[in-house]
């Protein structure tokens, strides 16, 4: 009970409001395990190291700049790249045009994953989530008229990190710019993608290498770039909450410290360049408290380093608004959320903000959606006054006990993680993956329930919805546009210089030269994103992971009514009695997405309601998800879609199907799918189509349906 001299009459005030109910009824569990009162007062705040701290002063928990946006606003970025590097370079002059600030490239898949456009496995993702790159010549065209001297350029790029950054760097040559000039982010954060988005290319050993050969490379010819965004965004996708994201981002930045000090460079030659990156979602005091804990945080975990400079032990972060919170129901209601979450990143104290479109639970941004998304950050900044005042919720009883809550379940975390040697070693043992997939499924069962209120998806829903706005769809046509300049890059160029630069990289990978430097001939002649992530592939090999499901964690989280499980596993039960097997399912994710969050809850929950289920290894062709589906003796297959490849990857599923005589199992799809590409899907042979905010025992209910129409009668 609090010592507040009016507590007591306060606490008599409210029971009697609510009718004689205890105060303590109005607490609140966050879905991290915080105990949320619904008042907080200045002795909540007693003896707390976090609060009655300054900006720009240890430990930073109010910002890592004194004058934080009264004196500079934060940085406008719009994280975009879609078909080719020509289409990509017209959109960002646009959006400079309009007000953005900096620049934040999106890659596609192929490029992610070390393929050039021409290689059989990536057929399906050329240009669709992203610029199509192959060579430094789309490197040049991509940044055509902007100068690279002045304009702040951030690359999210881990996989192909070095042939990427490679081309950055000698584009600008070309450009006449001198390496020393060169500003902006390189992401370079590996560990991450083997937790959640998957675009490895290297097993983590090598991949670790790479990050410190870049650290030392940059820190001596680019003082100015930020050589490693350490990445929390894409667990919050994953399904991390605001704790697990903090403890997770912050044990990855460790462990990249440790590797560039064992690597012999100085903690203070490297360390002021590190950046973050988190990810912002709808819960609104969390998330501005959870910004304020990372800093604080981190400033701790970079004191037993015994830094010298001030700025190692800042934490500066870019943050993006969440993608996962988009709905396809009622769409513009996503232009309220983004707004909200921008908010949040404002009152945190992000440095860089990136404003997800309104349309991207559908497809890829449209210039009028983007517009939306760029004028939100400009209104905000603007227009609300909010820039006038440095860290105006500091001193905020409840955002202060929040921001201690979160810095104290992380900080366990933080240790627990130290216990099993590090990060590295943690993911090996699959402990932060199988955490973050629990909090998926835990999560996407209080939606399914309604419990989480999703406006528009399980509450207010709209009886009639059509999609009233275009949605921007890349043409096949790219792939064909990105072979044909690989053909005459390869017809023109000096074969036998393309070689031996290729050969030197493998030498560099073999012993011990930086990867980075031995890179940029093979770029300067030529050779290709591809050849160049082959030539250390030679020597790493490639990175394959185990694909598990969790059990228990969606049916565990299903309170009071549970009728809608109970019945599809009394149905599974019966087609168990009457075919003397379960239905078997095969999820499956096709084509080089590594988002693996929506297949993963899908199988585990499928699995909760009595489904037999196989999941399949990731980046999958046609041909492979069909003979396991085949093999494995499956009723239908599940084709998980996110990058918009599944008007070419599940119609060739279907053909493949039938080719190798699996033509009575049937294909249902789920994801990221327009609603205007139901009817191609269907009219293809796909049996069901389960667009984005489908309550999967709904999923789960017609899928039986159609096995039972088909096996039962």
């Amino acid at each position: 009970m609090s010592k507040h001299p009016e507590y007591q009459k306060w606490a008599e005030l409210a029971s009697k409001q609510m009718k004689g109910k205890a105060v303590d009824k109005l607490d609140w569990m966050t879905p991290e395990g915080i105990n949320v009162k619904p008042l907080y007062t200045a002795e909540d705040l007693e003896g707390m190291e976090s609060a009655n701290t300054l900006p720009g002063m240890a430990p930073y928990v109010r910002g890592p700049m004194a004058t934080m946006y009264a004196g500079r606003p934060w940085t406008i970025r719009q994280y975009a790249g879609f078909s080719t590097a020509k289409e990509s370079n017209a959109f960002y002059h646009k959006a400079l045009a309009a007000g953005q600030k900096g620049l934040s490239v999106a890659f596609d898949l192929a490029t992610h994953r070390g393929y050039d456009s021409d290689h059989p496995r990536v057929a399906g993702d050329i240009g669709k989530a992203g610029v199509a790159i192959d060579s430094v010549e789309d490197m040049k065209i991509l940044f055509d008229g902007i100068p690279l001297d002045k304009m702040s350029v951030s690359m999210t790029m881990n996989g192909a990190v070095i042939p990427i950054l490679a081309g950055y760097i000698v584009a600008a040559e070309e450009q006449g710019v001198s390496h020393d000039q060169l500003s902006g982010t390189i992401q370079n954060d590996i560990l991450k993608e083997y937790l959640t988005r998957n675009t490895y290319i290297y097993p983590p050993g090598p991949s670790m290498r790479i990050i410190s050969d870049i650290m030392e490379f940059c820190s001596t010819t680019m003082p100015k770039y930020n050589t490693i965004s350490i990445s929390g965004y894409h667990m919050m996708e994953a399904g991390a909450n605001s704790v697990l994201q903090t403890a997770f981002t912050l044990a990855d930045g460790v462990e990249y410290v440790k590797a560039a000090l064992k690597s012999g460079m100085d903690i203070d030659t490297f360390a002021p360049r590190l950046s973050f990156f988190f990810g912002i979602g709808m819960n609104f005091f969390m998330d501005i408290s959870m910004l304020r804990a990372a800093r604080f945080l981190w400033y701790r975990l970079m004191s037993q380093f015994n830094p010298k400079n001030p700025k190692s032990s800042m934490l500066r972060t870019h943050c993006q608004t969440s993608g996962w919170s988009l709905t396809e129901q009622d769409p513009y209601n996503n232009v309220i959320r983004t707004t909200m979450e921008a908010m949040t990143a404002v009152l945190g104290g992000t440095q860089s903000l990136h404003t997800n479109s309104f349309d991207e639970a559908i497809g890829l941004p449209t210039d009028f959606s983007a517009r939306i998304a760029r004028n939100t950050q400009i209104i905000v900044q603007e227009e609300s006054q909010i820039c006038h005042v440095i860290d105006p919720l500091g001193g905020s009883y409840y955002v202060e006990s929040l921001t201690d809550s979160i810095i104290s379940e992380a900080q366990k975390i933080i240790d627990e993680i130290e216990e099993l040697g590090g990060m590295a070693k943690a993911i090996e043992t699959g402990m932060p993956k199988m955490r973050i997939e629990e909090s998926a499924a835990r999560k996407q069962a209080l939606i399914d329930q309604g419990l989480d209120v999703i406006v528009g998806v399980n509450k207010y829903k709209l009886e009639d919805e059509k999609i009233d706005f275009d949605v921007r769809e890349v043409p096949g046509t790219v792939r064909d546009e990105q072979v044909a300049r690989l053909k005459e890059i390869k017809a023109t160029r000096d074969q036998t210089a393309v070689e031996k630069a290729l050969a030197d990289l493998t030498a560099a990978a073999q012993n011990d030269g930086n990867l980075l430097e031995a890179a940029l001939p093979a770029v300067r002649a030529r050779a290709t994103v591809g050849e160049i992530s082959d030539a250390m592939e030679s020597v790493f090999g490639r990175f394959v992971a185990t694909t598990r499901c969790i059990s228990g964690a969606y049916s565990s989280e299903y309170k009071g009514d549970s009728g809608a499980i109970d019945e599809i596993k009394k149905r599974t039960t019966t087609f168990l009695e009457k075919q003397g097997r379960r239905p078997r399912l095969l999820v499956t994710k096709m084509g080089q997405d590594g988002h693996d969050r929506g297949f993963k809850i899908v199988a585990s929950a499928y699995a909760d309601l009595g489904f037999d289920v196989d999941i399949s290894p990731m980046f999958q062709t046609p041909e492979e998800a069909a003979k396991m589906a085949i093999e494995n003796d499956v009723h239908v297959v599940g084709a998980s879609s996110l990058a918009a490849g599944h008007k070419s990857l599940i119609p060739a599923l279907i053909e493949e199907l039938k080719k190798a005589g699996g033509e009575e199992i049937l294909v249902v799809a789920g994801g990221v799918i327009p609603p205007g590409d139901y009817d191609f899907l269907f009219d293809s042979g796909v049996k069901a189509v389960f667009g984005p905010g489908t309550p999967i025992p709904e999923s789960a209910g017609k899928t039986l349906t159609l096995l039972e129409e088909k096996y039962l009668g």
